[in-house]
């Protein structure tokens, strides 16, 4: 029996981040509960939704073909709902799909976390918590828009031990507004020294979907966007999180993740090795192995199509050969143990092996056999050596193998 996760997207936050460019928003605690009632609507009928918008699901995601072994409860700011709310979703899942769980996560943004919430958290069935961190530097924090300052932090976390979530992740930017080497160096430090087992370093991103980014493209001066590290410094960062993260034992399995060892996030995993998930909520995706689809983004409409028994997708695609290789190509890479060359040659029907030797010839990957992996020391401009790889490939005309 394969093994499926369920990715449920609760779109609600505080207040907006300058850097953000997901598709939140900030809410009333009024609209929380209809939308958590939405959500386990959507787990009961999913297969009926998703067959009447084209979905063809067959025997995938049946429960005696796959069982829901990992749940991940994301944002937005998720540990905004009552805990009730959350535990509600969760046994929605219970109800509708075969369920052994190993891993359920919710993120929680430091603020929103007490002794009370976290007890309840618990007791629901959740075992990780992806903690926003951000930054250790409360400058920072506040020039992006940051609801929680370092003393939150500290205050937090023994708070999930004291009620058994033993598996906590904490989130770094590098390239925030105001971040200079110095502050760096001690936002690392101290996510190291509070033993998280997992940590998490996202590089900024500057593009027109955030308020911030849109000041940098504008050249602009809002949101101290003539603050943020240049892009040289943010690779630095980069680096010297690689090396003092590695020296703390942490093992780097992807390109933003590390985890002391056996903890890496076995979600997330699913989306890097292309297995089979199952999104609900606003903006939530979903993948089959065969096609790719996603509930339309505005909470509002999300929950009126659900209240009127409709499906809330609002996209179907239908994976081509050609594409297929391409996300074998750029998720698999993402994966530090690299992906098996011959097992794709094979089920797509291209040849890769001059350009392989072409790429590891200059360094810019690694060959072992019949694994390709990139290089450590070239993970900051992997989309670069991705694309390179692909140009070499022909259409692929045929149906993957």
């Amino acid at each position: 029996m394969a093994n499926l996760g369920i990715y449920i997207q609760v779109p609600f936050c505080q207040t907006k981040c300058t850097y953000c460019n997901f598709h939140t928003g900030v809410a009333s605690p009024g609209r929380f509960a209809p939308y958590a009632a939405a959500v386990c609507h959507e787990i009961g009928y999913h297969r009926a939704l998703l067959e009447s918008v084209g979905v063809a699901l067959g025997d995938v995601f049946r429960p005696q073909s796959h069982s829901v072994d990992t749940v991940y409860v994301g944002g937005g700011t998720p540990s905004l709902l009552e805990p009730e709310l959350l535990a509600d979703m969760l046994q929605a899942l219970r109800t509708n799909f075969e369920c052994f769980f190993t891993e359920i996560t919710l993120e929680a943004d430091p603020e929103t976390i007490d002794a009370q919430k976290a007890a309840q958290w618990a007791a629901a069935g959740f075992n990780r918590i992806s903690f926003g961190t951000q930054s250790f530097v409360d400058e920072e924090l506040k020039a992006a828009g940051r609801m929680h300052r370092r003393a939150d932090i500290y205050r937090a976390v023994p708070i999930l031990r004291a009620v058994g979530i033993c598996n906590i992740s904490c989130d770094l930017i590098a390239g925030l507004p105001k971040q200079t080497h110095a502050s760096w160096r001690q936002s690392l430090s101290e996510a190291i020294a509070l033993g998280p087992e997992h940590i998490s370093i996202y590089l900024m991103e500057i593009d027109e979907g955030s308020r911030l980014g849109l000041e940098v493209l504008q050249n602009g001066s809002r949101y101290s966007a003539k603050d943020i590290p240049s892009e040289e410094a943010m690779a630095e960062f980069y680096e010297l999180a690689q090396l003092e993260l590695k020296s703390a034992g942490y093992v780097q399995y992807e390109i933003s993740n590390w985890a002391k060892p056996g903890l890496e996030s076995r979600h997330n995993l699913k989306y890097w090795q292309r297995q089979p998930y199952l999104g609900f909520g606003a903006g939530a995706h979903s993948f089959s192995g065969a096609q790719r689809w996603a509930n339309r983004h505005d909470a509002a409409a999300y929950v009126g199509a659900i209240s009127e028994g409709k499906s809330a997708v609002e996209s179907v695609d239908t994976l081509t050969p050609a594409l297929a290789l391409e996300e074998e190509f750029f998720l698999g890479l993402r994966q530090l143990s690299g992906i098996e060359i011959g097992h794709i040659e094979r089920r797509y029907g291209v040849s890769l092996a001059e350009k392989v030797e072409e790429l590891a010839s200059r360094g810019m990957l690694e060959k072992r056999g019949e694994l390709v992996r990139l290089p450590a020391n070239k993970l900051s401009v992997s989309n670069e050596i991705m694309v390179e790889l692909l140009r070499s490939v022909p259409v692929v005309a045929g149906a993957a193998r």
